[in-house]
């Protein structure tokens, strides 16, 4: 009994200060994305380097965005970016469909090779397939044409 004492005795006597050396959460930072935005990247400080601290600079600013020119600024920046990232998906979606059109090319092209014909057929699978019941072949063939095309 005693025994058991003394080692929960020893573990809270541990475990009280190794709860405390751990650091607190952060409870300003509620939006993770932005966690993961550096400092440098984020719209409010790319305008605030802009605008400078100089009179000229300041100036200058005032005269690009005119009046509420940080927020102009920075809804400036923010539209920028979203337009990049709206070309750079319509750019995959171009590149996914010419894919899916080579894919859809070499499909034709292999069902075309295949024939309709019991012998057509069996030349065919004895041609591409690999497995043991030669199941394989039309992929085999699409996989190999597609291959071709993008190299």
């Amino acid at each position: 009994m005693t025994r058991t004492l003394i080692v929960i005795a020893a573990f809270l006597t541990l475990s009280v200060p190794a709860a405390l050396a751990v650091p607190p959460v952060d409870k300003k930072e509620k939006n993770p994305s932005a966690a993961t935005q550096s400092a440098a990247d984020k719209p409010s400080k790319k305008c605030k380097a802009e605008r400078g601290t100089t009179p000229a600079t300041i100036a200058a600013y005032k005269a690009k965005y005119k009046s509420n020119g940080l927020g102009k600024c920075i809804a400036a920046l923010k539209q920028k970016t979203k337009k990049a990232k709206d070309e750079k998906a319509k750019d995959e979606a171009k590149e996914e469909e010419a894919e899916s059109a080579a894919e859809n090319a070499a499909e034709k092209k292999c069902k075309a090779e295949r024939g309709t014909t019991a012998d057509s057929i069996k030349a065919f699978k004895e041609q591409h397939g690999t497995n043991h019941n030669k199941a394989n072949a039309m992929g085999k063939c699409v996989s190999k044409l597609s291959k071709r095309k993008t190299s």
